[in-house]
């Protein structure tokens, strides 16, 4: 019994000894990162936006660092195949991910998952954020979003928006506007944004949350009518185009982005270090120029873990409304 008693105040000296020497060991460990090369897994296709903009910050990281970061293109099924890797990586600094704000919906999107959304990755650091603008075919008869739901509280169901499927940036943007208006309007899924735009201007639907790549040029042509953008900011591209919020609906904000992520036991110093890294390359003047129109977007990491878990909790939120109304 004494034996047993003493055993408790040892176990606790112990663990406090190893507790005080982890993070001078954990530092000397970031201070060398990285000591060879790093995979960086992108969980989508080349040439989407998280795969240019992940690529264009880890070519100059990998200047820096005078290591190469080998980048991964592990696609599929909206991103978990990628991530799967990367939860189950040793989280030493050498396995990180690039991933979109998929990686937040997929949770609610998949009944089961390989691995836990917040439990089994880190944030490090946001690379850009992705803000919609809420654009209608010239056809409809509205000049501004409080035009829009006044048209559709006078027609529930009948406003047709197109998206580029379920669960994506442009469906979601636009069932959040619907349900902070009390609003109903009917989604038509389509197989991406490029085929979601073309839709709209042949007048298959009548609203989009599309990204400015896929529309800038159907606005420019005068095919589509701008009404506004779905961030809490107005955009440089469009200074005189409302924000949501600003145009009736106060509190809306839906912006999507592309963050780093790692191995949820990554030691906090090297999180810091990449953190650093990434934000000494986005910073780079040359990085700026070629990130300018992809709105380069940086966070701590206890920034982007709020930011994280105030989007898992916000479609949660959604998603239940999508199931709602399939089921």
């Amino acid at each position: 019994m004494t034996g047993s008693r003493c055993s408790a105040p040892r176990a606790a000296l112990a663990v406090a000894a190893l507790a005080a020497t982890a993070w001078p060991l954990s530092s000397a460990v970031a201070q060398s990162w990285p000591a060879r090369p790093v995979r960086v897994v992108i969980p989508w296709p080349p040439g989407g936006l998280t795969d240019v903009v992940g690529r264009i910050a880890f070519q100059k990281i990998a200047e820096h660092a005078g290591q190469p970061f080998t980048i991964d293109n592990r696609a599929g099924a909206a991103g978990t195949i990628g991530a799967e890797v990367v939860a189950r990586a040793a989280p030493d600094g050498y396995t990180l991910m690039v991933h979109s704000m998929s990686h937040v919906v997929n949770p609610f999107v998949y009944k089961s998952l390989p691995y836990d959304t917040l439990g089994d990755f880190v944030g490090v650091g946001m690379l850009s954020r992705q803000t919609g603008l809420l654009v209608a075919h010239p056809s409809l008869p509205v000049k501004s979003v409080k035009d829009l739901l006044a048209l559709a509280r006078s027609r529930p169901d009948q406003l047709l928006y197109a998206s580029s499927g379920s669960g994506s940036f442009s469906h979601l943007a636009v069932l959040l506007l619907a349900s902070m208006s009390q609003t109903r309007m009917t989604e038509v899924p389509y197989k991406g944004g490029g085929p979601a735009t073309a839709a709209l201007v042949a007048g298959e639907a009548q609203l989009l949350a599309g990204s400015p790549a896929a529309v800038s040029s159907q606005l420019a042509a005068r095919r589509l009518r701008l009404l506004a953008v779905t961030s809490d900011t107005r955009l440089a591209a469009f200074p005189d185009t409302p924000t949501i919020a600003e145009a009736g609906v106060p509190g809306y904000e839906y912006v999507g982005w592309v963050g780093v992520f790692a191995p949820a036991q990554l030691p906090r110093a090297l999180v810091e270090r990449v953190n650093a890294e990434i934000a000494r390359a986005l910073d780079a003047p040359d990085t700026r120029r070629r990130m300018e129109e992809y709105e380069p977007w940086t966070m701590t990491p206890a920034q982007m873990a709020a930011r994280i878990r105030q989007d898992f909790d916000k479609h949660a939120r959604l998603m239940k409304l999508v199931t709602a109304k399939t089921d």
